[in-house]
Formats: C-alpha cells, structure tokens, sequence
C-alpha cells in the first residue's frame, strides 16, 4: 500500500503556519508545522515520506540556508518556498538551488494546493523508486516473494542461486505469467551486481528502430545514453527476446563479443514464445541463441507445483483483504481440491487475479471460488477428477492448509489453534512437523 505523504510547513509566523495548514489538511494532506528551520532539521531525515513548504524570510537560518542544508541531505525533497513582495530573485536563486517552486505572498490557496499536490506525487515516485532499489539490492527480500516449498521451487531458488553468482549472459523461459521478470530481479539482487543498475526493456514494445536506438544508439533524447552504456556494470534485461529483428540481433551479438568475459553489462534475456511449435532457438540466430542460452532457467507452470498453489492462494488472500478491508475467504476441501486441478494456462498472474475477485466477492457476501474457477476455464469440474494423484495428496493439501490458515490467525497460539481443530497437542504437533510448520513462523 502506497506511503501516505507528509507535509511539513516552517514559518516563524504562527497564523501564516495555522492558515496553511489548515488550508492544506482541508484539501486533504497530512500536515505538520514547524516555528524554525532549526526545528524542522530535527525532524525531516534524508527519506522523509512527503514535501516541504518554507518561508523565506525567517529569523536564526533563514529559508536560503535551510534550502541548502535539506538538499544536501536529499536532493530530491521537494520544497516550496513562499516569499514576500520584492523577493522573486531570491526564489528565483532558490530554483536554481533546487527548490521545487515558491509562490508569492499573497498567494492563491489553490495554487497552493495544486502544487502540493504536484509535490507529493514527485515525491512518492522517488521513494518508491528508492524502495525499488533497496529491494532490488536485498536478495533475501526478492528471493521470499518466490514462495512455495514444492521441488520445482526448491529447484528453482538453488539454480537462481548458483547462476547468480555466476558472471554470463541467461536466458530465462517458461509460459506467460510464471514470474521470470521477478526470477530476473533475484539473479540480479543475489550476485555480485546486486546495488548496481538493473534496467527492463520490452524488445516488443518498440519499432525495431527505435528499439536499436534505444539500446545501442544513436538516443535521440539529448544528454542520454543507450541501455548497454546506462546500464554498464548492471544487469539489462530483455523482454520479449523472440521480438528482436535480425539487425538487432546481429548488433546485440556483436556487443555481448565485444564485451568479452567477464561480460562488463549483464544480459539477461526472457522468452515469451507462445505460438505453438515454436521456441526461442528456433526463432534467434544459433550463435546468440548459444551465448544467450549458455547459462538458462525455465520456470515451472502452476499446475506443476502442487500445495505451492494453496500457500500462494492464503498469502494473495491475505494480502487483498488488509487492501480492501474485508474478511479474509476461507477454502472449503472441494474448493481446495479444484484449486490444485485446474489447468491454470495463466499461471500465477491468473492465480493472483482468481484471488482478488474471491475477496471481493467474499466482502460483498456472495459467489464462491468454485463459480469463479470455472468462469476462467471449463477443465474445471465440481469434483476431483484429476487422474494420476491419489486422493491423499489432496486431503494432505488441504490438511496443511487448514492448519497453516489456523496458526496465522491465532499467531502462534498452540492453544487456540487445538480449540478450533479439536486436535490433541500431540496430534497438532506431528502434523505440523509433517507440514514443515514452525510455530515460530506465526509469533
């Protein structure tokens, strides 16, 4: 959920401070006042989640000094500096000093309100780009999100793992909406790159030109660089790889030759291919096929991933129902059961939307996840068809869901949770071992 932003007001006049803050929460901001620059350094760290509004006229530091002082510790806080009649140069020089704008005394209130606005949306898209990076920098952060304990999983961290701390090109494939992107973000977070750049680009959402131009230049934009040079040191990511043209293929080989090893820019490249009798090597030139595919990853589709499903479906639910402020839908064994059979062609991306409108529908009391799984395919039957799994496996699924579900609801509680299963501890005890459940987990 998105940071809600903050403005902080400074002016050593307490009704000018009153009248704008009680203008600006009016208009719906979170406010907080400050008689002096010397109070508000306290307080307005190098991340602090919202913008500023400055007097410049202030008696101890004025408004010019408390501007250099807040950019120094973070060029990107955006500040509004107010000034008095005769001080447009003065503001002027602030601008250039960094200052997001000022308004003249005595300025319109929804001018004010108009650029605070302005403000706070500069603001939290520098934050959350900060957060982004924080996060593409912490491998353990990146790797939790590829949750499941299944053995395709496992499989799957320990190759992310060994290929990360490796220094060649991969090539990452598997059917739409299996997570690869997020697969690229880990290799990137678990190896040596990890804190450097990390680019993304769509190599089908140019024209073939712009697209050459955008990775290898000539970047038609005045000042910036293309991709291989911005991201030098980094990792650069290629969507939709199948889409590159021959020209550019031919260029992108010639950079990953040039480069050398170890390669000084990172290429990893993600295949979309889902035309039928196609593949990635069939559709790239051998020798970049060959460069790109030397280290490569493929990514298990849902339906491979057994209880995975169960313990992706708790966590989303959990996640949609804090967002919407609603009860959280509880999985009946025959709706866990066609959970873990339905074919699941959109895989997790098609799980994650299944789970919203579950919630949503459990908020308004109505539909069921039976009804909504057979909306998405007609595979899916009212009872457990599936051959080739014995009837265990889907009581076992379901059994470590429940009681998975039981023991984050009551965090942790032994007690409780033996109440409302009508389980011995004993019982409890060796199921959760069974399950790989610590009760630790839930504290």
């Amino acid at each position: 959920m998105a940071q809600a932003m903050k403005i902080a007001i400074v002016d050593d006049e307490q009704d000018m401070r009153q009248s704008i803050s009680q203008w600006l929460a009016l208009s719906g901001f979170d406010t907080e006042t400050f008689a002096s620059a010397e109070d508000a350094l306290k307080a307005l760290g190098p991340d602090y989640p919202g913008v500023v509004v400055s007097d410049i006229r202030m008696p101890g530091m004025d408004g010019m000094q408390f501007l250099k002082r807040l950019m120094g510790a973070d060029s990107a806080l955006p500040v509004i500096m107010i000034t008095g009649h005769g001080d447009v140069p003065m503001a002027v020089e602030a601008m250039r000093l960094g200052a997001f704008d000022f308004l003249e005394k005595p300025f319109n209130p929804d001018r004010m309100t108009e650029l605070a606005k302005k403000a706070t949306q500069a603001r939290r898209l520098t934050l959350d780009s900060r957060a982004l990076r924080k996060e593409l920098g912490d491998g353990d952060a990146v790797m939790r999100k590829l949750i499941g304990s299944s053995p395709v999983m496992e499989r799957l961290r320990e190759d992310i793992l060994d290929l990360g701390q490796a220094d060649g090109h991969v090539l990452i494939e598997g059917e739409t909406g299996t997570g690869k992107t997020l697969v690229a973000h880990a290799l990137h977070a678990v190896g040596s790159r990890a804190g450097k750049k990390f680019t993304v680009q769509s190599c089908a959402a140019l024209e073939d030109d712009a697209l050459g131009r955008r990775l290898f230049g000539p970047v038609d934009d005045d000042g910036a660089l293309p991709l291989v040079e911005a991201t030098r040191g980094g990792t650069l990511v290629l969507e939709d790889i199948e889409a590159l043209n021959e020209v550019n293929q031919a260029r992108l080989l010639s950079y990953i030759n040039e480069q050398g090893t170890p390669a000084e820019t990172r290429i990893v490249a993600i295949c979309n291919l889902q035309e039928q009798g196609k593949t990635c090597e069939s559709v790239l030139r051998p020798d970049l096929y060959y460069r790109l595919a030397a280290l490569k990853i493929t990514l298990p589709p849902l339906r491979q991933r057994g209880e995975d499903i169960l313990t992706l479906f708790t966590r989303l639910a959990e996640q949609f129902a804090e967002e919407y402020g609603c009860e959280t839908p509880q999985v009946s064994a025959q709706e866990a059961a066609q959970l873990l059979q339905a074919p699941w062609p959109g895989n997790v991306r098609q799980l994650i939307n299944l789970v919203e409108r579950a919630v949503l529908q459990n908020r308004r009391g109505s539909g069921s996840i039976t009804s909504l799984l057979m909306a998405d395919t007609e595979d899916v039957q009212p009872v457990m068809t599936t051959e080739g799994k014995p009837l265990k496996e889907y009581v076992e699924a379901f059994e470590r869901m429940l009681i998975d579900n039981t023991m984050r609801r009551h965090k942790g509680s032994i007690v409780n949770v033996m109440d409302e299963l009508c389980l011995p501890r004993r019982t409890l005890n060796e199921k959760m071992a069974k399950y790989g459940l610590q009760r630790s987990d839930y504290l």
